[in-house]
């Protein structure tokens, strides 16, 4: 394999850099990496990642574009919402770097889809944002032996580490048990600091540049810690749990991370019988006011002080911007011991 006139003008500034050079561009054309989300940290690692030339990128991410994700996720534009993530993000990245080859799975990750797809990629970088997905990545790459960049954020606060690298240590040899549903709120919760997956997710763009060349230290076995509002850095070593063996996967993975099942229930379902049901809002104020289909509105902040309020002589529907708010909702709900049935409207309402 060569690099081609144009892809060497694309490449100058790596070309004529001690370390890399034309051995390491030709090392990033050949390798192939699994970024798993479009979100607020796939979209740094994706861009800087394509712009390297990384030769081969699979992304995956069933959610479309939503106009809160602007804040952050600066690869879109107000043109993309309602949009596939992962469909608009190959497009846009092609554009940038015509010399990628891209993979777009419009899709879930899931126990039935993770080992076939890892087994693709030398490479896996995890922009999740929940850990039912952070513990599948991580034991998915185990089972596969890939090497696993490992990225997440929270409010002001970001994490680095890489797992999984040449026999090093684990998410579970770092978290071997998850945390409780409600002691981990996400950013359509608590919000984040806009700039901030941009940083975490441009460190895991470098540490996976690395890992394919094979210069610098990898940051494996160490846990790098960001403070945004303090600009300290601060790296945590831990040991590799060897009495840790990881050879299938979870049954399910919500159920490992203490999330109640959840019944569903689609738009289309609902909208047949639509007087069959109560329905809750859980959106902030802002949402419900420009788009709603009707029921109750309570926060989903807000629930647990106002849960003598939630009509329930019928069947409740629960309902959010994607399904994620609306589920967190249910379990708050269910551990109330409501005396209805509830179901979370599937996808959500848009």
């Amino acid at each position: 394999m060569m690099l081609t006139s144009e892809e060497k003008k694309q490449y100058n500034r790596h070309l004529i850099l001690d370390k890399i050079g034309e051995e390491g561009q030709l090392k990033l054309k050949q390798a192939k990496v699994l970024v798993i989300g479009a979100g607020g940290l796939g979209c740094p690692v994706l861009q800087y990642l394509t712009a390297a030339g990384v030769g081969t990128i699979g992304v995956i991410d069933d959610d479309v574009v939503d106009q809160s994700n602007l804040q952050r996720q600066i690869l879109y534009t107000m043109d993309d919402i309602g949009l596939s993530k992962s469909k608009t993000a190959a497009e846009r990245l092609t554009r940038l770097n015509p010399f990628v080859n891209f993979d777009v799975y419009n899709e879930k990750l899931t126990q039935e889809n993770a080992l076939s797809l890892f087994n693709n990629y030398d490479i896996i970088v995890d922009g999740s944002d929940n850990f039912s997905t952070r513990y599948l990545v991580n034991d998915a790459s185990v089972i596969t032996n890939k090497p696993l960049v490992y990225g997440s954020i929270f409010k002001f606060e970001g994490q680095v580490s890489v797992f999984n690298y040449q026999g090093s240590g684990t998410y579970r040899c770092l978290y071997p048990t998850p945390p409780k549903p409600d002691e981990s709120p996400n950013c359509s919760e608590i919000g984040v600091l806009g700039v901030l997956p941009g940083i975490i997710g441009s460190l895991q763009a470098n540490e996976t540049i690395k890992i394919i060349c094979g210069i610098g230290a990898v940051l494996f076995n160490k846990l790098l810690i960001y403070d945004s509002l303090q600009m300290n850095q601060t790296i945590l070593n831990f040991e590799k749990d060897t009495t840790l063996e990881i050879t299938v996967l979870e049954n399910d993975y919500d159920f490992f991370c203490g999330i109640l099942s959840k019944e569903e229930i689609t738009l289309e379902e609902l909208n047949k019988n639509k007087e069959k049901y109560n329905l809750l809002d859980v959106r902030e104020n802002y949402e419900r006011e420009e788009y709603h289909i009707g029921g109750q509105h309570i926060p989903l902040g807000d629930l647990k002080n106002r849960l003598d309020e939630v009509c329930i002589h019928k069947e409740l529907v629960v309902y959010c911007k994607s399904g994620v708010r609306s589920g967190k909702a249910i379990e708050v709900l269910l551990k109330s011991n409501l005396k209805t049935k509830i179901l979370n409207l599937k996808g959500g309402c848009i």
